[in-house]
């Protein structure tokens, strides 16, 4: 039973220390073989496009002085064929001018050094906030979430970041409202995973991380006004702009999406239909966040709901996300110990594993099947990640709407 084999991991000190130190070794061989790849090809090789290749672009674009230009996806085409040396997948620019002054400094290192850094830093970033999060039950995280895990440190995304971010609200929600409202003010790097969390202060009445969260937002504004020009949120409305066609047109690897909209849109649906089915899903996951608050066993649990709702608001959610997820069932562990049943935590445990290796496990077929990067947009291949977290959410209502009480435990084990 798939239970009994995971929770088992966690009988002794000394197993749970071997599984931790298995897969640490794995994530760091994972980062040493893609930062020597790196060094040997570039961030583009093989005609395969490493997500950080886009960071590093738009690291150069900002010292240039044409930052602009990255969120004009014509032009960020031609910048990106250009650093691969012809085809290769492309990669829109749509972050906001926050996350461009985090990257700028990568400029003034190779591709595979800034590469390195980065990866390096955002992975003990998330490995140390999980590790205060999970307690002893870090291993058995670990070994959920090693797919996501590992995707993210393979493309260099910034999935361990925001992971790392998600998981400082949650640590001092409490206690030290300050710094929770600094990690969600920072989370305005990509802040359509921040509207659970940022819904959580609300509902809760925790004003001072609201406050700071609001000031951290508008002073990092301001400071992009003052670095790119007034004229860089035209041009970020306008990559959005073009990315919601890009997604209606199913452009992206929707395979890789772990969204109800992507869900939907690869099992037929109109885009219509999978953006109304998207709003739904995002719906729903808001109302468990108010559940959880108002009738959960702990603030504890509340927060994991807050963490497993985060990517599920947003029709662009990506596997390398899920680490945002890992802080959630970290958090909901505990708790779930004594309110689902071993079948019912089994479940659960399943359709988060289908989650996190689902779109590595496909990434890997249509590459031994040949699949140009270019053509994995147009890949019909279902987006099964958005029905698992979907599953995984009806089953978190279900075990809140069964055991209902009010909170009377805080995060910390204080009394309410």
């Amino acid at each position: 039973m798939l239970t009994a084999t995971l929770e088992q991991i966690q009988a002794s000190p000394r197993r749970r220390a071997i599984y931790v130190c298995a897969i640490l070794a794995l994530l760091l061989a994972i980062l040493a073989f893609k930062t020597l790849r790196f060094f040997e090809g570039g961030l583009w090789y093989g005609g395969q496009t490493a997500d950080f290749g886009a960071f590093h672009i738009v690291a150069q674009r900002i010292w240039l002085g044409d930052l602009d230009l990255a969120y004009q996806f014509a032009s960020f085409t031609k910048m990106q064929m250009a650093a691969a040396g012809g085809t290769t997948g492309v990669m829109p620019w749509t972050y906001p001018p926050q996350f461009d002054l985090l990257v700028a400094p990568l400029a003034f290192l190779p591709g595979w050094a800034a590469y390195f850094l980065f990866t390096t830093i955002t992975l003990a970033a998330y490995l140390m906030t999980l590790r205060v999060v999970a307690g002893r039950n870090f291993a058995l995280v670990l070994v959920v979430f090693f797919p996501a895990i590992a995707i993210t440190i393979g493309i260099g995304q910034n999935g361990l970041l925001t992971g790392a971010l998600i998981g400082l609200v949650c640590i001092n929600a409490e206690r030290r409202p300050v710094l929770s409202g600094l990690a969600l003010g920072l989370m305005v790097i990509k802040p359509h995973l921040a509207i659970a969390a940022g819904i959580y202060m609300l509902l809760t009445r925790r004003w001072p991380a609201v406050l700071t969260a609001a000031i951290v937002v508008i002073a990092s504004s301001l400071a992009c006004t003052l670095a790119f020009g007034p004229q860089i949120w035209l041009a970020w409305l306008g990559s959005i702009h073009e990315a919601a066609s890009y997604l209606e047109e199913g452009r992206y690897q929707l395979f890789r999406m772990i969204s109800a909209y992507a869900a939907l849109y690869t099992a037929g649906l109109p885009p219509a239909g999978a953006f109304w089915g998207q709003v739904a899903t995002a719906v729903l996951a808001l109302v468990a966040v108010a559940f959880a608050i108002a009738r959960g066993p702990s603030t504890r649990f509340a927060l994991g709901i807050v963490a497993v709702a985060s990517v599920m608001i947003s029709p662009y959610a990506y596997d390398y996300d899920l680490p945002i997820v890992g802080i959630g069932l970290a958090l909901l562990i505990p708790d779930l110990a004594g309110l689902a049943s071993p079948r019912q935590r089994g479940a659960i445990y399943a359709l988060l594993l289908l989650a996190n290796a689902y779109g590595l496990l496909q990434s890997a077929r249509l590459s031994a099947e040949n699949v140009a990067a270019g053509g994995l947009e147009r890949s019909l291949t279902p987006a099964v990640g958005g029905f698992a977290l979907m599953a995984v959410l009806a089953m978190l209502l279900w075990v809140l709407r069964r055991e209902a009480r009010p909170a009377a435990v805080r995060l910390h084990g204080e009394p309410a």
